[in-house]
This record gives structure tokens, sequence and C-alpha cells, in this order.
């Protein structure tokens, strides 16, 4: 499929096909913070993973830069995460939303990634720019129904392992992702547990070189009977 991107800070337009989408899971470095998100899923029923990391395949149409989904149901939600692309001149980052059916999640954790677009921005950095100073990038998502909107997730990208680490764990020591493969890299904790809401926003921001994409969208829910 082809994702129509914006590469910062040039501006330029481009059209970059993705043909393999993977779902990182349980990346969290720290160990305490990758337990207690461990134990809010188990709240929800979502057996502990055999290993972690781990990474799930997902249908790669599931991505979309729309400002609105549709989601059988009504127990889906998102979650805020770095997104990692491979392209011919190399890889690029941008910011997504692993949206996940979270009744599914309680039997099968890749059937749940697989019912839900995966929302990402429209815009996207080099990779080769933020390599650096990577773990100081921050990650933030709201939720919102109506007028009301209220922090989600707020935390580095060093909550999560590194993105070398990641790639060469998936593709038995690669250095970075080939053209056509994105890669989501893991999330935060949500603060006061998981839930649905009717709206989703989330951004990137660099601190170091003081600039951000964001993205939101609403979700619509469609009867199940």
């Amino acid at each position: 499929m082809q994702l129509s991107l914006t590469i910062e800070p040039e501006g330029d337009a481009r059209s970059v096909e993705v043909d393999q989408l993977v779902i990182a899971g349980w990346t969290g470095r720290d160990v305490e913070a990758l337990e207690r998100h461990i134990k809010e899923l188990e709240e929800l029923g979502v057996a502990r993973p055999p290993a972690v990391p781990c990474f799930y395949r997902v249908g790669c149409d599931n991505l979309t830069t729309a400002d609105s989904i549709q989601c059988l149901g009504d127990a889906s939600s998102g979650e805020v995460e770095f997104v990692l692309i491979g392209t011919e001149d190399g890889m690029l980052v941008a910011v997504g939303s692993d949206h996940t059916d979270r009744e599914v999640e309680t039997y099968s954790v890749p059937v749940s990634k697989q019912m839900c677009a995966k929302p990402v921005s429209a815009r996207a950095w080099r990779y080769d720019d933020v390599a650096d100073h990577f773990d100081a990038l921050l990650l933030r998502a709201w939720i919102g129904t109506g007028d009301a909107r209220e922090l989600y997730q707020d935390g580095s990208a060093a909550a999560m392992r590194p993105p070398g680490e990641l790639i060469a764990r998936y593709l038995d020591g690669a250095p970075t992702l080939p053209a056509g493969t994105a890669m989501f890299g893991g999330t935060l904790a949500a603060i006061g547990g998981i839930r649905t809401a009717a709206r989703f926003e989330f951004e990137i921001r660099d601190p170091v070189l003081d600039r951000s994409i964001s993205h939101g969208y609403s979700i619509n829910c469609l009867p199940i009977t």
C-alpha cells in the first residue's frame, strides 16, 4: 500500500510503499514499567507473553493517515508509538497509534492487532536526523469525548528498547529496516488504566531540534449485531 507522507523539515511530499507491517510488543526497557503494562493488560484478561519483546505481523492495508476509523463494537482503544518506516534512501520516523480491540485481545493478541486500523501521522522525520538523540523524543497521547480532553500517555522513547535493538531482534541482526517495512515500536503505560474513548490524539516531540509531529482520529463504533 502507498502512504502519502511529508518529510520534515524540507516539506517534501512523497509516496512511500509499505508492504510489510510489524507491531513490536512488550518492548519496555524498564523492567518495572514493562511489568506495570503487562499487569494492566492482565486486568483486562490478556495473558502474559511467553517472551519479550515479540513481533506481530499485521496486514499493511491497516495503515492509514485518516482522521477517523471504524471499529466493530466499543471495546477498542489507541496506543501512541513511534513508527519506523524503511525506504530506499533510509528510514523515516513517524508517530502512530496501535489501535487494538481489547475484547479480542483477551483470547488472541495477534488477531486483536489485525482487527483495527493503525492510524499514522502524514508527516515524518528522517531517522538519521534524530538517531543520535532518539531517547530524548517525547511521546504523548490524549483521549476525549465531546469537549473534554485528558492526558492518557506521557513519556519518552527511552522507555522502549532502541530502534536498532528492535530491528536486530526482528531481522536477525540487520541494522535497519528494508524498504517497504514499517514497524511500530511499543507503547507506554496508560495513565489511569486502559480505557476507550471517542477520540484519540497523539504526538511525538523532539526537544533537541524543537519540533513535533501530531495526529488525531475519531473512533466510530459499528454495531456488532
